[in-house]
């Protein structure tokens, strides 16, 4: 079973989807890994970094996006007319083994969301509507997923900033969650408020004992003479304070005109242009996770051997 790694963060302009595609393509690229990239932001700036618009048009005209799965959930039918697997574009930007759950720029209709659970709620007597609303937060993207989850090392799910419908039930859905930052003490705030906010999304779903994502690491993007100068200090010293050294990635991702022109060209920098500054530091930054992946993993097992002992 592949791992299912969500990035997310509650501030927008983190480079999170840059960090999302260029860890998954050089996971594909340098290491031979099966990586699903799944766009959930209705910026679609996922999937237009993997494939041209007019592409994605069509893929959308035949209803081949997340928007039709979703809906399926919402407005359940007798005989669903897409799978996941149907929606699944194999093979993107041409490198074998890297594969693409379109997003959309319509997701889902928060009002018929709304009016389901609340009918669910109903028919369901004394139950309370958040009991019913926690059990779809729950099930939504965990279901859309469960199909495909065996077929991949990795799966990554670039949520969308702020703390949406659709983040909220990545994060439930994940083993890993990595935060993406900018290196100034304002990204300090949207950590901590991140942090905040899963920590209260246990505490909803905490009868669920599949819920048990963790962070991965904290990255710091974007980052160019800053990381010398005072700021990039406070910000460094806080996140250490806070969170312990080890949940701080050691590479760092530089800025680098050539990761934004990559995007111009619908691939990622680590394919469209592997010798640049913020290439190398994507390869790195991949070799750091893989190992990050590991410890944690290790140290899971060996806690879930002790505690069954």
């Amino acid at each position: 079973m592949g791992y299912i790694i969500a990035t997310a963060n509650m501030k927008g302009g983190v480079g999170k989807t840059t960090l999302s595609v260029n860890l998954a393509t050089a996971l594909v690229k340098e290491h031979g890994k099966r990586v699903l990239v799944v766009d959930l932001d209705t910026q679609i700036s996922a999937t237009l970094s993997l494939m041209p618009p007019a592409e994605f048009a069509k893929f959308r005209k035949r209803k081949q996006t997340l928007r039709y799965l979703v809906e399926q959930i919402i407005s359940p039918v007798d005989n669903p007319k897409f799978s996941s697997h149907d929606v699944v574009q194999h093979d993107v930007c041409n490198l074998t083994g890297l594969d693409l759950l379109p997003g959309d720029i319509d997701l889902y209709d928060e009002f018929l969301v709304s009016q389901m659970l609340y009918q669910e709620a109903i028919d369901l007597g004394k139950c309370e509507f958040e009991f019913v609303w926690n059990r779809f937060e729950r099930f939504l993207i965990k279901n859309i997923l469960q199909p495909l989850v065996a077929e991949y090392d990795f799966i990554i799910l670039d949520c969308a900033p702020g703390y949406t419908l659709l983040t909220r039930s990545a994060l439930v859905a994940s083993n890993f969650y990595i935060l993406p930052a900018k290196p100034e003490p304002l990204s300090v705030i949207g950590i901590q408020l991140l942090e905040r906010r899963i920590a209260s999304l246990k505490e909803s779903h905490q009868k669920d004992q599949i819920f048990n994502v963790s962070m991965l690491g904290i990255v710091f993007t974007m980052s160019g003479n800053l990381l010398t100068g005072r700021y990039y200090r406070q910000v460094i010293a806080r996140v250490n304070q806070d969170f312990g050294a080890s949940k701080l990635f050691s590479t760092n991702i530089p800025i680098d005109v050539n990761v934004a022109k990559a995007v111009d060209s619908f691939k990622p920098v680590v394919l469209n242009n592997p010798g640049t500054a913020g290439a190398k530091a994507f390869t790195l930054l991949t070799q750091e996770f893989l190992e990050k992946v590991r410890v944690v993993t290790d140290s899971q097992n060996q806690l879930g051997g002790l505690t069954s002992n």
